[in-house]
């Protein structure tokens, strides 16, 4: 058969299954089974919760190499060589062609298995160990790994140009070949989204880690409101920081101006203010910008990572980086400019409808898979 008609056997593995990262891999996975694939996918066990629980029971039947959970510590632990012994007798009993490692602990898992002939090691970063920079003992001992496990992988799958600059950058220049697919979404993503009646001037979605910067949402909040701009916000999501973050609304004597909503689906948190602010400190290729891009959601994002690219040609929409000052300045002049922030917001949508769905996705990683086969 054909490497352009071949049907795989495809086991994606992560370490956390939450976030854009899990929401990658189902998407990815169940477009791959729509196409003939044979998938799995293996995922550590002490995170994610029932969200994940629930998520992973709904695609199980469909999943022809099964769902398989492995306790996975986040950081590096010498508990790692229990898990990666499981990791590897799994991968021994499944048998599959293509290993598609996604993130940082799992895409070193699959690339430290010697490679058996007729397969191909994947990995996507995701971020990952590149969020780190090279003059910190983490960045500096995650490049170390990096660049051991750089040429035991057939190919590269960046989600952005971003990603694959850094790495390329702080890494180095792999054997291996090296493709960029954007993260997608599917078709009924593109359906508008209705404002709750209760809508709050600002809406965040997403997680409350230190990276996706809501804290610097809220101390831009803290500066409009000291310079008479009282405005609201909507904070839809949870997360290691959602402590922290109450004490910092508290201190800022803002708890009639914020209102905490847990975690919620994307389309919901984009209904419950006027404007999405995506303020990260980093990211590689974001899914909620690209939902709410896809929604024709008003919205102004940081200018880091891979958001340059989902904008394009749209790039007044973005802000300096943890900068509560330019975060403010850039809350005030959107929500002065309504007509333009509306404009660009379904200019934005046909962008996303162009470059961004999930059919490009699932086709552009299938295509680095059959080339990566022709290369081994």
């Amino acid at each position: 058969m054909a490497v352009s008609e071949r049907r795989f056997r495809i086991l994606h593995a992560v370490r956390a299954p939450v976030g854009g990262i899990f929401r990658h891999i189902l998407d990815l996975a169940n477009g791959q089974i729509d196409r003939g694939h044979e998938v799995g996918i293996i995922a550590d066990s002490l995170t994610g919760g029932e969200r994940a629980d629930k998520a992973l029971a709904e695609i199980a039947p469909r999943l022809k190499l099964g769902v398989h959970r492995i306790a996975i510590q986040r950081e590096p632990r010498l508990t790692d060589a229990i898990a990666f012994a499981r990791f590897a007798r799994l991968v021994r009993q499944l048998n599959p062609e293509v290993l598609h490692g996604h993130g940082a602990k799992a895409g070193a898992f699959l690339r430290m298995l010697a490679r058996r002939p007729g397969t191909i090691r994947v990995y996507t970063p995701h971020g990952g160990s590149l969020h780190y920079p090279l003059s910190t003992t983490k960045g500096a001992l995650y490049a170390r790994l990096e660049r051991a496990l750089m040429n035991r992988t057939e190919l590269f799958l960046f989600e952005s140009a971003f990603a694959r600059d850094t790495y390329q950058r702080t890494i180095g220049t792999p054997k291996g070949l090296v493709r960029c697919v954007f993260n997608g979404v599917t078709a009924g993503e593109f359906d508008p989204v209705s404002r709750a009646a209760d809508a709050t001037d600002i809406v965040y979605v997403g997680e409350f880690r230190a990276i996706k910067g809501a804290d610097v949402l809220v101390d831009a909040l803290a500066r409009l409101h000291a310079d008479g701009k009282p405005l609201t916000l909507t904070l839809a999501g949870d997360g290691e920081e959602m402590e922290r973050l109450k004490a910092q609304v508290e201190r800022f004597a803002l708890t009639h101006a914020v209102r905490f909503i847990g975690h919620v689906q994307a389309r919901h948190g984009f209904a419950q203010g006027r404007l999405l602010v995506v303020p990260s400190r980093g990211d590689s290729m974001p899914y909620v910008v690209i939902e709410a891009g896809a929604a024709g959601i008003p919205m102004i994002a940081a200018k880091v990572g891979g958001i340059p690219e989902i904008f394009g040609p749209y790039g007044d929409a973005l802000f300096a980086p943890n900068s509560a000052g330019a975060l403010a300045d850039a809350i005030e002049t959107a929500l002065e400019n309504p007509d333009v922030l509306r404009n660009r917001a379904q200019a934005l949508r046909e962008r996303i409808f162009q470059h961004f769905s999930q059919n490009a996705m699932v086709e552009g990683v299938l295509a680095g898979y059959r080339e990566a086969f022709t290369k081994t």
